[in-house]
C-alpha cells in the first residue's frame, strides 16, 4: 500500500486514522527545574486519502519568520486538507526559541546533527526522533528558514541541482527566486534526501524578526503546493505568482572595501548593473564617504542591514547566472 492510500499513519507512537485531528506532544527533555518541554505536532487528516505534507520551522530558534508562517497556516485553517494529511511543527528547536538563540543549550546546531542518535547529545536525540518517528510517514517536507541576524534574505526556495521533481515543486511554490545549493552534511535537508523524502527549503527575511511580506510569500507558496496536490481546503483560494520563479545557477557576495557606518541605497529584488550605486560607507567624523557600486549584473537577493561593517564583510548577495 502506498502512502497515498494509507488509512492509518503512525506518528510518535500514535496511530491516527483518516478524518482525525490530533495534537501530539513531541517530548524532548526537561528544564533544570524539571519542567517538561513539549513541542506540539499538529496533525489534520481528511476523510479522503491523499499525500502527507509536513510543514516545519524553527530548526534554528531565532528564525521566527518561519515560525510565523507555519503559525498562520494553522490559525487560518489552511492546514485542514481537502484530502490527505497536513502535519505542522512550528518550532523544532523550542530551547533556542525560548532563549532567542540559534542553537540548543548544549551549543549544537540542530541542523548539523542529522540523522542523529538515540543516545547522543540533546540535539542529536531530537534529530533522531524526527527522522525515525515522523519523517517515514510523510511524502513532502517544506522547511521554513530565515537569513542571519543582519542579513535579510529575499524570499527563495533552495534545492539541489538535477532533481526534476524538486524543480517542478519549486515552480509551483512560486517564490521570487529558486537557488541551487548543495545539501550540507548532517543537515535536515540532506537527511531527508538520503532516505528519499523530497524537501523544499524556504529562506526569507532575517533572524529575530517577522516581515509580513516574507510571511505572505511563504503562506501563498504553501497554498499553491497544497492546491497542486488537490489538498487545499475548499474555503481557501490559491492564485499563481505574479512572475515565475527565477532559477539561480550562480551568485556572488559583494564585500565591503572599507570599514565604517553602512547604509544600503537599493531595494531587495532589484535588477542591478555594473557601476550602479548600491550603498555608502562613512565614518563617524565626516571624513570618509565611500560609495558602494555593483561589480555585477544581476538581482539583489540578500542585503546586509548592519549599521556598522568591517572591510571584507558581505554587503549584497547578487545573482550572476540564471538558468536559461
Amino acid at each position: 500500500m502506498t502512502k497515498d492510500c494509507k488509512r492509518i499513519i503512525s506518528i510518535l507512537g500514535h496511530d491516527i486514522p483518516l478524518g482525525a485531528s490530533k495534537e501530539i506532544n513531541f517530548n524532548i527533555a526537561k528544564l533544570h527545574t524539571s519542567t517538561a518541554i513539549e513541542v506540539p505536532v499538529i496533525i489534520e487528516r481528511s476523510k479522503k486519502p491523499g499525500p502527507t505534507i509536513l510543514f516545519t520551522a524553527g530548526i534554528h530558534g531565532d528564525e521566527i519568520n518561519g515560525v510565523d508562517i507555519v503559525r498562520q497556516l494553522i490559525a487560518t485553517k489552511i492546514n485542514k486538507p481537502k484530502r490527505g494529511t497536513i502535519i505542522c511543527m512550528p518550532i523544532l528547536n523550542v530551547f533556542g526559541f525560548l532563549n532567542s538563540s540559534r542553537n540548543f543549550p548544549d551549543g549544537r546546531d540542530l541542523n548539523r546533527v542529522f540523522p542523529g542518535s538515540a543516545s547522543g547529545s540533546l540535539a542529536s536525540r531530537v534529530a533522531h526522533r524526527l527522522i525515525h518517528e515522523i519523517i517515514p510517514e510523510v511524502d513532502l517536507i517544506i522547511d521554513f528558514h530565515t537569513g542571519g541576524a543582519s542579513r535579510f534574505n529575499a524570499a527563495q526556495i533552495r534545492i539541489i541541482k538535477e532533481d526534476q521533481k524538486l524543480e517542478d515543486l519549486a515552480t509551483v511554490f512560486g517564490a521570487p527566486f529558486t537557488l541551487y545549493s548543495n545539501n550540507l552534511a548532517k543537515s535536515f535537508r540532506n537527511a531527508c534526501h538520503q532516505i528519499g523524502k523530497p524537501i523544499l527549503l524556504f529562506e526569507g527575511g532575517k533572524s529575530s524578526f517577522v516581515d509580513d511580506t516574507i510571511s505572505k510569500i511563504g503562506i501563498e507558496g504553501a497554498k499553491r503546493i497544497l492546491n497542486h496536490y488537490e489538498m487545499l481546503n475548499v474555503k481557501k483560494k490559491s492564485s499563481p505568482p505574479k512572475e515565475p520563479t527565477k532559477f539561480v545557477d550562480d551568485s556572488k557576495w559583494l564585500r565591503a572595501r572599507r570599514s565604517g557606518m553602512f547604509k544600503a541605497k537599493i531595494d531587495m529584488y532589484t535588477k542591478v548593473n555594473i557601476d550602479d550605486v548600491l550603498g555608502q560607507i562613512t565614518d563617524p567624523y565626516g571624513k570618509l564617504h565611500h560609495t558602494v557600486k555593483s561589480t555585477i549584473d544581476g538581482y539583489i537577493i540578500n542585503i546586509n542591514e548592519a549599521s556598522l561593517v568591517y572591510q571584507g564583510d558581505a554587503l549584497f548577495h547578487i545573482t550572476t547566472k540564471l538558468k536559461n
